[in-house]
């Protein structure tokens, strides 16, 4: 017998200012609320299905998240680009057509690089 496989549940990021990276995070459609765990460091939570994105505070111990790549699939790369551009994307690829769908690659404010991508059968 055979046990499933893992499923990703968690992602944390960290960034030197939480709550201007939730702002980027929330054009790309996520939204956050602030938590904290008992003694722990104020963060934003993002929760989608059983999928969790926190954003903690980057402490002067800690080696940055920046080597994370983050990937999205959504309803339509094109029209999300502009959105995140005026978020303070950097757009690293601009949107073409690959074997996966429609792709593009950004950057956040702290250099998190993310793959955005619109699958052509996303939906179903």
């Amino acid at each position: 017998m055979y046990a499933a496989p893992p499923k990703v549940n968690l992602l944390v990021l960290r960034s030197p200012e939480i709550h201007r990276a939730a702002e980027f995070y929330r054009a790309l459609g996520l939204l956050f609320t602030l938590d904290r765990h008992d003694t722990g460091p104020e963060h934003s939570t993002s929760q989608v299905d059983a999928f969790v994105l926190e954003i903690y505070p980057l402490g002067s111990n800690q080696l940055p998240t920046t080597s994370v790549r983050l990937g999205f699939s959504v309803d339509s790369v094109d029209e999300l680009l502009p959105l995140l551009r005026t978020a303070g994307a950097i757009v690293v690829s601009a949107p073409h057509d690959s074997p996966w769908g429609r792709r593009a690659v950004v950057k956040d404010l702290d250099g998190h690089t993310i793959e955005l991508t619109t699958h052509p059968n996303r939906d179903s």
